[in-house]
């Protein structure tokens, strides 16, 4: 395993915010969200504390065509059935460690890319500015990522982009849609919770540790086991590739035995 701070750095010179990440869970190991790029100092100092980290990008001035292929799910049959490849053959593209691919688009200036988990079956839109994907040469369990070319990234093209924005699951508020300029900031983790609920646990290998930090922030709030419980199976209905039911039951039972436990212990 190498260090890959060269290849950070190569990423931040090209003006891209990287981030750096676990490489068992692909979760962040630092606290990214509406933070500027990180600096090449901030860089070295990272990837010295964290010399194993793997490469994230944050989805700020592109997004991402995510793909799918594991198991029974084949997104790339969901691309091929669109009968139109040219829409995504001239730009930036990468294989993922468990044989999917990336698609790179910048983000319309005059149109709002939204999330969109189940674009198609095996296909997601991450485009949010706090998002991330991971880009090569970082690995997942043992497995590469890898560029399938070295393309710039291209802009989306309209049949596309008219695909994806009627695709789209973003709310629509009556009047003007302040959602398009309205920013968070300070988020803590109760609204971490709550986004949860809709984004789901995350990615293959963080599922489990995320569904127990879910309950268990739940039931630290006072959140009613049963609640809590009901909460965690509408988050894991939002995952790409959702833990079974068994699994969900089995780690909220750990973590309600796990809080009776610090209660006890507390005396309350």
């Amino acid at each position: 395993m190498k260090n890959l701070v060269n290849y950070a750095l190569s990423y931040a010179e090209h003006g891209f915010s990287v981030i750096p990440i676990n490489r068992k869970d692909k979760r962040p190991l630092i606290k990214f969200a509406n933070r500027p790029a990180l600096t090449k100092t901030e860089i070295h100092e990272l990837w010295k504390k964290y010399p194993l980290a793997n490469i994230a990008l944050k989805t700020e001035d592109f997004f991402v065509v995510d793909v799918d292929r594991h198991g029974d799910v084949d997104g790339m049959k969901s691309i091929t059935d669109l009968h139109h490849n040219e829409w995504f053959q001239n730009t930036l593209c990468e294989k993922t460690a468990h044989n999917g691919v990336h698609f790179y688009f910048q983000k319309p200036i005059d149109k709002s890319i939204t999330q969109n988990i189940g674009f198609l079956p095996g296909v997601d839109i991450k485009a949010h500015e706090n998002n991330y994907v991971v880009v090569a040469p970082s690995t997942i369990d043992g497995k590469d990522y890898k560029w399938l070319n070295h393309k710039a990234i291209a802009p989306v093209s309209k049949e596309l982009l008219k695909l994806i924005l009627s695709k789209s699951k973003e709310l629509k508020p009556h009047g003007d849609n302040k959602m398009a300029t309205y920013s968070v900031s300070g988020k803590n983790q109760t609204s971490e919770l709550f986004e949860t609920i809709i984004n789901g646990f995350g990615e293959t290998g963080g599922r489990n540790n995320a569904c127990a930090s879910f309950m268990g922030g739940l039931l630290y709030r006072n959140v009613d086991p049963d609640i809590a419980f009901k909460l965690a199976k509408i988050a894991n209905s939002n995952t790409e590739d959702k833990l079974s039911e068994e699994e969900v039951e089995r780690t909220a039972n750990s973590m309600i035995e796990k809080e009776i436990r610090r209660r006890d212990a507390n005396g309350t």
